[in-house]
Parts: C-alpha cells; sequence; structure tokens
C-alpha cells in the first residue's frame, strides 16, 4: 500500500510520477535519455542492467518491469532475463554483458564499492569509456528509482503477466509514450 496519497491507481513508478507531474516528467525523459539515447550499449543490454540492479536492490516492481521490457528487446528471451537474475556467474551473457552487469551490481552496493579491477575487466571483456561511463550511470540512476519506488511503497502487482504488459508497452514506445 503506498504511503502517499496517488492520484491515480497506476502500478509502481508510473503512479508516483503522477503525484508532481514535473518531476514526473524529467525523471521519464532521464529513463528516456539512459535506456533509449545513444549509447553502444544495445536498449535490451541497457533495460537488463536495469532489470538487474533493480533485482539486486530488491526492487520487485522495478525488476519485473525492465526484466520483461529487457526481455521483449532481447528478442523475447526470458529465460535469459531469469538466468542474469539467478545466478550472473552461469548466465549465457557475453563475456563482456556479464562485466558490466558485475560492475552494475557494485554501483548497486555503494558507488565506492567499485574498484579500478572492476573498470579492468570491463575494459579487458571490450568495453570503452563510453560504455563504462552508460553501465554506471544505469545503475546509478536506478538505485534512484528504486528507492523512489520502494520508499514511497509504490503499487506492486504480484502477476507476472502484469509485467509481461508493462514490458511489452515499454519496449515499444519507451519512457515518453
Amino acid at each position: 500500500m503506498p504511503h502517499i496519497a496517488l492520484p491515480t491507481d497506476h502500478p509502481g513508478i508510473r503512479g508516483l510520477l503522477d503525484v508532481k507531474p514535473a518531476s514526473g516528467l524529467a525523471l521519464s525523459r532521464l529513463a528516456e535519455q539512459l535506456l533509449r539515447g545513444d549509447s553502444p550499449l544495445s536498449v535490451g543490454e541497457r533495460e537488463l542492467i536495469a532489470a538487474y540492479v533493480s533485482s539486486r536492490n530488491g526492487t520487485r516492481y522495478c525488476a519485473g518491469a525492465h526484466g520483461a521490457t529487457a526481455a521483449h528487446r532481447l528478442d523475447g528471451d526470458f529465460a535469459l532475463v531469469e538466468a542474469v537474475r539467478t545466478d550472473l556467474a552461469t548466465a549465457p551473457v557475453s563475456d563482456l554483458m556479464r562485466a558490466l552487469l558485475r560492475l552494475a551490481g557494485k554501483v548497486a552496493e555503494s558507488g565506492l564499492a567499485v574498484t579500478p579491477e572492476d573498470v579492468t575487466a570491463a575494459r579487458a571483456a571490450g568495453a570503452d569509456d563510453e560504455t563504462v561511463h552508460d553501465t554506471v550511470l544505469i545503475a546509478a540512476a536506478f538505485c534512484m528509482y528504486n528507492r523512489y519506488v520502494d520508499g514511497l511503497g509504490a503499487i506492486t502487482p504480484d502477476d507476472p503477466a502484469v509485467y509481461r504488459v508493462i514490458g511489452s508497452h515499454l519496449a515499444e514506445h519507451g519512457y515518453l509514450g
């Protein structure tokens, strides 16, 4: 149950964004830029980072919504998203993606948890400065989004089918549509 009165019954962050439309628009534009703007990472890869960080943070709504969006943008591979969430070490992702997800996981712990060795590992797997930058920024932003959603007790559906619908919409329309 939400900790504040919401003007709509939209689940997750959508309901919270309706409380203060100007702030909501700024947060939506940030998500659009981070997850859909120019990047060496595909939209599916960036959504997977958002889902992984959200899962690490225990934010069920964001993990479900961004996990489903990642799956839709990764050719419908829901099993891949679940494998990453369950056991990154054995998930069928590239060495680069595994290194980036580990880096994102460190950001989820604390920005200070990121070490030069973490960045070196990402570089050894093929990351350049822009890829490292985008990974850290997405992870940091999703820590904020996660705390926003959980800190205000956003409406969080239990039904996995709801997240598939949300993910399909986000995959097709992004964060401003």
